[in-house]
C-alpha cells in the first residue's frame, strides 16, 4: 500500500484564509469603531439651548469648577428655584466647594443655607441620576437643568432619561479649555479624554436598549396577560 502523501500546502493555505479573515474583520472593527467615535465627537454639544428659560431645579455634575460656577450664575439669574450638587466625594464640604469656582459670582450664605444641596451618594454618572432623581421627586420637580461638561453632556442625558423618564431635561452644557481648542485631536491628552468618554457613552447607550427593551418585553407580557384575563 502507498502511504496517504500529506498535503502541506493546503494546510498553510487555510492557515493564512483564516488570518486573513480575521485581519479583515479586525480593520472592519476599527472602521467602526473609527466612525462611530467621529460621529461621537461631532455630536458634543457646542452651544446652550434655551439659555435664558426658567426650569424648576438644577443640576450640577461634580468635576470641575467651571461646571459649579456655571451652576451658580443660573441659580443668580434666577432661572430656578433649587440646586442639587451631585457626585460630591466625602469629606467635601460647602467651602472646599467654592475654592474651586472658576470665576462667576459667588453665591451669599442666605443663598446657600435655602436654595443649595449636597449630593453624598453618586459614584458614577448613573448615580448621579438616581441621586438626582430621589431629590427632584422629594421636592416635587417636573423639569431640571443638568449642568456638566459639553462632552459629558450626552452620556448623561442617557443616564438621566432612562432613570427619569417623566421629569423634562434641559441640557446646558460647559465648555473646558481642552476640548474647544481647533486642533484638539492633536493634543493625545484630549484624544484620551474624548475616546475614553465615548466608551462610556457606548456602554450607557447599551443599558438604556436593554432598559427599552425590558419595557417592551414587559409591556408585551401585560397585555398577554390581560388578554389571558378575558
Amino acid at each position: 500500500m502507498r502511504a496517504a502523501r500529506i498535503n502541506f500546502r493546503d494546510q498553510r493555505n487555510g492557515s493564512a484564509g483564516w488570518s486573513r479573515r480575521l485581519l479583515h474583520i479586525l480593520l472592519l472593527a476599527l472602521v467602526i469603531w473609527f466612525g462611530g467615535f467621529l460621529a461621537f465627537a461631532a455630536a458634543i454639544p457646542a452651544k446652550v439651548p434655551d439659555a435664558d428659560r426658567p426650569v424648576d431645579a438644577i443640576v450640577v455634575l461634580t468635576g470641575g469648577g467651571v461646571r459649579l460656577s456655571e451652576g451658580f450664575a443660573l441659580l443668580d439669574r434666577g432661572l430656578a428655584k433649587k440646586l442639587l450638587i451631585s457626585g460630591v466625594a466625602d469629606g467635601v464640604d460647602m467651602p472646599a466647594l467654592l475654592q474651586t469656582l472658576n470665576g462667576g459670582p459667588l453665591p451669599s450664605q442666605q443663598v446657600l443655607d435655602c436654595c443649595v444641596t449636597l449630593g453624598y451618594d453618586a459614584r458614577s454618572t448613573e448615580g448621579n441620576a438616581r441621586e438626582s432623581y430621589r431629590w427632584l421627586s422629594e421636592n416635587g420637580f417636573k423639569s431640571v437643568r443638568l449642568v456638566t461638561a459639553n462632552y459629558h453632556m450626552n452620556r448623561s442625558l442617557l443616564e438621566f432619561r432612562r432613570v427619569m423618564p417623566g421629569i423634562e431635561l434641559l441640557p446646558n452644557p460647559v465648555f473646558p479649555p481642552e476640548v474647544q481648542e481647533p486642533y484638539w485631536f492633536l493634543r493625545p491628552g484630549t484624544l484620551y479624554l474624548l475616546g475614553n468618554e465615548y466608551h462610556k457613552y457606548l456602554v450607557a447607550a447599551g443599558r438604556a436598549e436593554i432598559s427599552l427593551m425590558g419595557a417592551g418585553l414587559e409591556g408585551f407580557g401585560d397585555s398577554i396577560a390581560a388578554l389571558a384575563g378575558l
